[in-house]
């Protein structure tokens, strides 16, 4: 059978490189087409790559935590027949991809029959079930529609896994030694090494790591697993010098469950050191790579701040008439299943308001050289919204948010929202935003200064609700009170612009009547 080499396909959206966060199949072991090879993490989301044909995979280029450009040898697979299957070089037809993107599933061409199996990693397909079965077509970073519901359940328990680093550490270390439970801090363990604790059901807290400066490897998770973590913790023996403990912050106890019947995960409070660091000995101090999500945010609020002038607007408003409203909207048939939240009340009146004032649902271009910039204004409304991520902050989209109803928007909204926590993003998800909302009030802050997402004139915070005191119709009363701040690009937006968008966002909420007024 002739050896056929497949590349890392483009991914769309113009990103150019991913990283290899962790492989699906082993060297030597059968693969069906359309059977997830591998999961890389781009600088949008992470998204799984399946096989475009059929065969026994050989060799694997790249491996965990490394990065790829798109274009460069992937995997070699040995693949019966002359010629790939349908798709396979050309990828999925250009309209079934989101704005029309090309999406190519890669590129495969015939390598040397005499390549060898190369570095393809340590473990063995034996014992492990086929990911073959069950398994529908899908397209590059899509998965299937509605299959392996059990998949998805553990990307929503995204505090007990990372989104890439190196791979498992050696496997040649000492029997594990157990702490006791009450050890505190979080354990220092490689993602492979995680996900291996978790599909054996170990605790890797009960563990004490016998890897380089203490860390955990996959010996000591096996090691514990034969014997049992409980066993494991009685008689306590010498262990190797672990890292200290990550000053991690308390968990936050997870959500009750939703109307769906399925709980939200439970997740770390902002500032705890992430699952992907790694501690050095020599400092003392805990590293944290800037991959992925973490260097796309960065290098883009560096870029928003430096090339945007940006300038902030504030607005306190009396919104008990839309909290009064929210209450009654709740209870109708048509938001049966979905929330009804203050920002969706907000979405729906910044929606509005823009449809009011088209000028700042536009972006600045600029010019090529000897050519002026230009204001590019969109006719279609794509809501971003700020979510804090397993990986960060991420603004996915509700394409033309401005064309749905309450109810629609309400669903998209929440939808959108348990995706990026749960880390279920497509790449689509993140790219085309027109104009963005985010909810600083859920961390019980005021009001701040937002920065603009790359590409965007305006973004709005949603601060704190709380009860005020208030002068209302000519009298003092505590009446339910929100802050609004408006940050914008003062190139495209001037203050005048800027302050009728707030007012009337502020009129809105304040007054459910000239909401619908408007709309």
């Amino acid at each position: 059978m002739p050896h056929r080499q497949f590349r890392l396909p483009d991914l769309g959206e113009g990103l150019t490189e991913a990283e290899i966060v962790r492989w699906l199949v082993d060297v030597g072991e059968t693969v069906t087409v359309n059977q997830p090879l591998v999961e890389v993490e781009t600088a949008k989301a992470v998204v799984e790559i399946p096989s475009p044909f059929a065969g026994v995979l050989v060799e694997r280029h790249c491996e965990a935590g490394r990065e790829l450009a798109v274009g460069a040898p992937l995997l070699t697979i040995d693949a019966p027949g002359d010629e790939p299957s349908a798709g396979a070089l050309d990828g999925p037809p250009a309209a079934s991809l989101p704005e029309s993107r090309s999406g190519e599933a890669g590129d495969a061409t015939t390598a040397p029959a005499s390549a060898g199996p190369g570095s393809g990693g340590p473990g063995s397909a034996a014992g492990r079930p086929s990911m073959a079965t069950g398994r529908t077509p899908m397209l590059v970073g899509y998965g299937p529609r509605s299959s392996e519901p059990e998949r998805r359940r553990r990307r929503r328990q995204r505090d007990e896994s990372a989104n890439g680093g190196a791979p498992a550490a050696s496997t040649a270390a000492a029997p594990a030694t157990a702490a006791s439970p009450a050890r505190l801090g979080r354990a220092a363990a490689k993602p492979p090494v995680r996900k291996l604790a978790r599909d054996l059901g170990v605790d890797l807290s009960l563990i004490v790591g016998t890897g380089p400066a203490g860390s955990i490897s996959r010996a000591d998770v096996e090691s514990a697993a034969a014997r049992g973590t409980a066993a494991a913790a009685v008689g306590l023996a010498s262990a190797a010098p672990s890292a200290p403990p990550a000053p991690s912050a308390p968990l936050v106890p997870a959500a009750p469950p939703a109307p769906n019947g399925h709980k939200e995960p439970t997740r770390r409070v902002p500032g705890a050191i992430p699952d992907d660091a790694s501690f050095d000995p020599a400092t003392g101090a805990w590293r944290i790579p800037v991959t992925g999500i973490r260097r796309t945010m960065a290098r883009a609020m560096a870029a928003s701040v430096f090339t945007a002038p940006h300038a902030t607007e504030f607005l306190s408003v009396d919104v008990t008439e839309a909290v009064a409203a929210r209450e009654r909207i709740t209870a109708l048939p048509d938001f049966a299943g979905v929330r009804v939240t203050p920002l969706l009340l907000v979405a729906k009146a910044l929606i509005t308001a823009v449809r009011r004032h088209p000028l700042i649902n536009a972006t600045w271009v600029d010019g090529a050289a000897g050519e002026d910039a230009e204001i590019r204004v969109r006719p279609e409304i794509n809501l971003g919204i700020a979510v804090a991520g397993p990986r960060g902050l991420v603004v996915p989209n509700i394409p033309d948010a401005g064309s749905l109803d309450l109810p629609g928007l309400a669903r998209a909204l929440q939808s959108l929202t348990e995706a990026a926590r749960a880390d279920r993003l497509r790449p689509a998800d993140l790219s085309g935003g027109t104009i963005t909302i985010t909810n600083i009030g859920v961390f019980g802050v005021d009001t701040g200064t937002p920065v603009l997402n790359p590409g965007e004139a305006a973004i709005l915070a949603l601060g704190a609700i709380r009860p005020t005191p208030w002068v209302h119709r000519g009298e003092l009363a505590v009446r339910t009170v929100a802050q609004l701040a408006l940050t914008f690009d003062h190139r495209v937006v001037d203050g005048e612009l800027g302050s009728a968008v707030l007012a009337d966002v502020g009129a809105m909420l304040a007054d459910p009547v000239v909401a619908l007024a408007w709309s």
